[in-house]
């Protein structure tokens, strides 16, 4: 457990020369990749969310692909398409940017729907079917998303169906005085992501990822997550819950959470951790909650409030 750790923290310190004063922000994406999920960043332009990805990215020895995201961006321009050899006589597959260990889609919420949804069986089943013929994508594969929700002209919301499938989402959030003085004083002469080198390989990210899966769950937890999701579908301010994708996700963020404090078993509080990133996004307002201007956010905080955590005995740790 504390060589998962040791890697967990080499990780998240190398991050953490280009993204200052982030530690939330930057444990929850780490999270995102150890869970095998996709991570969404939504925040206004200028806060770091591109960044962010490249930091992780740079972190590890990862093939990364970015797209940048446009009205006329085609689904062929993401998974690839076929081209005919006039030598060889015959039509050969060019791979789109889709096939790498991280992609990057940058301002995703810019591109039509049609492209959009081109994603949607890369993040779910990893693997790309093009004209009939279904290509299986490397076994690390993660979608980093981001998106401005400030601008709505000329942008393309992203579906509920797409929305949940991303593992979480987070944002970065203005920095503070001190933070922004060292984001100042680092970049005067230039930006610390261009010093950034691999900490970890491929085969340490699978160690983490395999960690996160031995880590014990009583089956008292799994209820308490199961109450927080089923009381999402009948709470009065949404007009729908989390889906049972939300509650897997959040069990597998809540043994990633407790891995990284050092344990092998989850509690209520690795659970509470996570809740917001992982659930919010996945919840739809009624109208009347629109009107209150209430966001996903409160909600998921609310539904933390209702329901009661179990308390576990020793036995209950093993």
């Amino acid at each position: 457990m504390s060589d998962t750790r040791k890697l967990f923290k080499s990780l998240h310190d190398n991050m953490a020369r280009a993204i200052v004063g982030k530690h939330r922000t930057l444990t929850f994406s780490l999270i995102t990749l150890i869970c095998r999920g996709h991570l969404l960043i939504e925040d206004v332009p200028g806060l770091g969310k591109t960044m962010l990805a490249r930091a992780l990215t740079r972190s590890i020895d990862l093939d990364f692909r970015r797209i940048q995201c446009t009205p006329d961006l085609m689904p062929s321009d993401i998974t690839g398409v076929s081209i005919f050899n006039q030598q060889e006589h015959r039509f050969d597959f060019v791979p789109g940017p889709v096939f790498c260990n991280v992609l990057l889609a940058d301002e995703i919420n810019r591109t039509s729907p049609r492209t959009q949804s081109s994603l949607l069986e890369c993040m779910a089943e990893s693997q790309v079917t093009v004209e009939g013929v279904t290509r299986a994508l490397p076994e690390v594969f993660m979608v980093i998303a981001t998106q401005n929700p400030v601008e709505y002209h000329g942008t393309y919301p992203l579906p509920e169906a797409q929305l949940d499938r991303f593992f979480m989402r987070l944002s970065m959030g203005y920095p503070d005085r001190e933070s922004e003085i060292r984001i100042l004083q680092q970049q005067a002469l230039g930006h610390p992501i261009d010093t950034l080198e691999p900490v970890i390989g491929i085969a340490e990210l699978r160690q983490l990822q395999q960690a996160v899966e031995r880590v014990h769950i009583d089956d008292a937890v799994l209820g308490y997550i199961a109450d927080l999701v089923r009381a999402s579908r009948e709470h009065p301010d949404l007009e729908l819950g989390a889906s049972p994708r939300g509650a897997l996700a959040l069990m597998r963020a809540a043994r990633a959470a407790a891995l990284i404090d050092g344990l092998d078993y989850v509690t209520p509080d690795q659970v509470v951790k996570v809740a917001v990133p992982v659930l919010a996004h996945r919840l739809i307002l009624s109208q009347p909650a629109r009107m209150k201007k209430l966001r996903e956010e409160d909600l998921v905080r609310a539904l933390i409030e209702q329901v009661a955590p179990p308390v576990l005995n020793e036995t209950q740790k093993l």
